[in-house]
This record gives C-alpha cells, structure tokens and sequence, in this order.
C-alpha cells in the first residue's frame, strides 16, 4: 500500500486557488496554477513570485564544538569563506555547499546560518532533515555538539523576483532599517527556536520572521522563515501586498526552470552519488587561488583530490525550446560521434531567453534588440566521461534528438547579486 503523501499547511490553499498538484519528495505540492509555467517563470524574471518551501527541512547544530564540526562535515570552508575568502563566516551570514560521505559523493546541498557564535542552522532538501541527522550524528564522535531535527516545525515562503524588496517593504516593520544594508547571502531576524538571537523582524502585527536574501531561481529575493501557525497569514499577507506589483503564486515548475536557467543543481540528480568535483560549482568547495588545494580538511577531500576515472559536469543551453529526458534517461553524442559520452541530468525550458545574432538574452536584460520577444530554450546539465570545451556542439537524444552548445552560463543578467539600493 503506498505510504500517504506529507501536506504542507499551504496545502488547502493551494487546491482551493486551482493548483495543478503533484508529489514531489513524499509532499503534495503545487506544480503550476492556472496561468501555467510560462507566465510563472517571467513573473519571477520581470515582477516577482511567492513559493511554498515549507516541505524543506532544518536542523540546529549547537555547541561548543559547532564551527569546527559543521567545517569538517561541510564543502564550503566556513573559517573562509567571506571578504574575498579570507574572513570566516559571522552570525548574520550564511554559505552555500554540501555534505558528502567519504567517498566524496553528495549526500545533500545546504545553506548553513550562522546564528549566534555556537549555533547554526542547517537548511537542507525536502525528505532530508532525518538523512542528514543521521549523518552528522554518525560522524560527531566525542565533539561537543548538539544536533536538533526541526522537520516540520518550521514555515518557510520564498519571494522573489525584482520588485522582491518593494513588496516586503510594504508588509515588515521598520523596513528601511532591516532592508538596507541586506547584501547577498545575509540574513536579520529569528522566530520561536528557543533562543532570541538576531536583531529582531516582524510582520506587520508582530509575526516574528528571518528573512534571508537568499533563493533557488538565480533572481533578487528572499527566503522567510517563521512558525507554521503564521506561515498561511504571511502567505496571504504578501500576496495581497504584491497585487499592485503583480505577484503570483508559483508552482515547482516554474522553480525548476528558473533554477536550471540560473545553474543552480537539483540534488540527486545533478548532484548525487559520484564525485562532487569537475563540475559548474566548484565554489562551493574549499579551493586555495591555485584550484589545485583545498584550503582545510573535510569528509570525502581525500577522494575528490584522487579520481582516477574522472566525469564532468557541464551546462548547456539548446537552439530553441524542445525539450529531453532528463535524470540520466537520455544520451549525449558529441556532433558526428556514434559513441555516446555521458547521460543528461536535467532539461528543461526557460521560458525568458532566446538567442539573437548568436547570442542569448534575457527578456529581463538592458538593451534588448529590437522587437525580441524570448521563444525560450531548452537548457540543463549533462554528465560526461571527458572534458567538453565551451561552445562545443552536442547531440542529446532519447526518442527525440535536440542539438545544444556547452556553455559557461545560462541565462543573463541574472538579479541575485544586485545592491539593494536598486531594488528599493
């Protein structure tokens, strides 16, 4: 008998305002809503879009021994990892990477917090909260550290899109204060996690939150975290704040496709269990100037520095929308070669770029052509068995054949990065 399907607390919402649903991760969740993905992914590109992130999972690792644990069991070098590399991680920051097993293979991506000093939290995919438990507490030995699964005990809402912080000014307290100096990868605030670390952020109506500038769409926005019981008023808070904006909900396709767009990976499936080196995020791992050295020891550096039958990650983007099996289901030929080279992790369309005069553009960049007007293009990741060089013309085929060009990028003049001041 197959096992009931987990809910969020957005769940009625969602299929009271005609969500398309689907199980993704043992969650019933929202796959698109009656505008389709198209007019999704363009929302977030040109307007903004809210998603419900509440099926991920959080632990809060503590102690005394917490900094040096978490940078023994994560990627990214946390003692390193602000100021160009050479400042460690502060409370206020977070970092992007993952944790891997000995044999260097991902067993989940992760954003980590830093909450106060000795107290992290750890932010992973949907299912993963006990999986990654189980793996820090297999590895703790006599540390002293304190490892909490928050699995379900915290909401989560992502915004974003351009016109993010505009609509969040409308619905937090003292908003220029907590929004000005909100850089890339900062977070402000808290909510009920037994401690009131953090310079404080409400809801207006005194809803405790965090809000990060952080996201999975390549885009300006903001992940906000908060108690469940608040997650529907804060939805509905922000969707009635962004009518003048043009803010829709969005569904977990057009977040595929905005996230392939951008280059960022699907865990276990561009990621996985293989080596997590030779790939498009390389920095997330703790690389010296050279890219020859990591600058500390983790679980897994040992096999990721000594491959002997290396494989290669590469992002590619097609010459029109058609679309191929992803999840290592279809093959990848180099141009005029019978002999398949690797299999096809993702593929999907982003729906805002297109190619003019050989080049690609954004329907959300500066000084489009004339008249242009994105058809979309296929784009994703392969995994091959040989280094690929950029602009290299491929074949991908399955029952269909579609040609595509490795490339180093995916879709332009992405936001995330953008100073605050512009988007207020």
């Amino acid at each position: 008998m197959p096992q009931e399907s987990r809910k969020t607390l957005l769940n009625h919402w969602h299929r009271s305002h005609g969500a398309n649903m689907g199980i993704f991760s043992g969650y019933d969740m929202p796959l698109w809503y009656g505008m389709g993905v198209k007019e999704e992914h363009l929302a977030v590109l040109t307007r903004a879009g809210l998603f419900d992130t509440s099926h991920m999972a959080g632990l809060i690792v503590s102690g005394p021994d917490s900094l040096v644990f978490l940078n023994w069991m994560f990627t990214k070098d946390l003692t390193r990892c602000l100021g160009l590399k050479t400042k460690p991680l502060v409370p206020g920051r977070c970092a992007y990477g993952a944790f891997l097993d000995e044999n260097g293979h991902v067993v989940d991506d992760s954003i980590i917090f830093q909450l106060t000093d000795d107290r992290y939290m750890v932010y992973v995919n949907a299912g993963m909260g006990d999986t990654i438990a189980r793996h820090l507490n297999a590895h703790r030995r006599d540390r002293d550290v304190q490892i909490k699964d928050l699995t379900g005990k915290i909401g989560k809402i992502d915004l974003q899109g351009p016109l993010a912080a505009k609509v969040l000014k409308k619905v937090i307290k003292e908003p220029e204060k907590v929004l000005a100096d909100m850089i890339y990868f900062k977070f402000k605030g808290n909510f009920d996690m037994d401690d009131d670390s953090g310079e404080p952020v409400y809801f207006k109506g005194g809803t405790p939150v965090l809000i990060s500038r952080t996201g999975y769409t390549g885009e300006f926005g903001f992940e906000i975290f908060m108690t469940p019981e608040k997650m529907v008023g804060i939805w509905e808070t922000i969707l009635d704040a962004g009518k003048s904006f043009g803010v829709i909900p969005c569904g977990l396709a057009a977040r595929d496709s905005l996230r392939a767009g951008a280059v960022l990976p699907l865990s276990h499936q561009d990621i996985g269990a293989w080596p997590y080196i030779n790939n498009p995020w390389r920095f997330s791992l703790p690389f010296d100037d050279e890219q020859k050295h990591f600058t500390k020891k983790f679980l897994g550096d040992s096999a990721l520095l000594n491959l002997k039958d290396p494989e290669y990650t590469y992002p590619f983007v097609g010459f029109d929308l058609r679309k191929i099996s992803g999840g290592g289901k279809a093959l990848v030929f180099i141009e005029g070669k019978e002999m398949p080279v690797g299999t096809v992790l993702t593929c999907v369309t982003d729906m805002g770029i297109g190619r003019h005069e050989g080049r690609i553009y954004s329907v959300a960049g500066p000084e489009l052509p004339e008249n242009f007007k994105p058809g979309g293009l296929s784009c994703g990741f392969i995994k091959v068995n040989k280094k690929l060089t950029t602009g290299q013309i491929l074949e991908l085929k399955d029952r269909r054949q579609i040609k595509v060009e490795v490339v180093e990028d995916i879709r332009p003049n992405r936001t995330a990065h953008k100073p605050m001041k512009q988007m207020l």
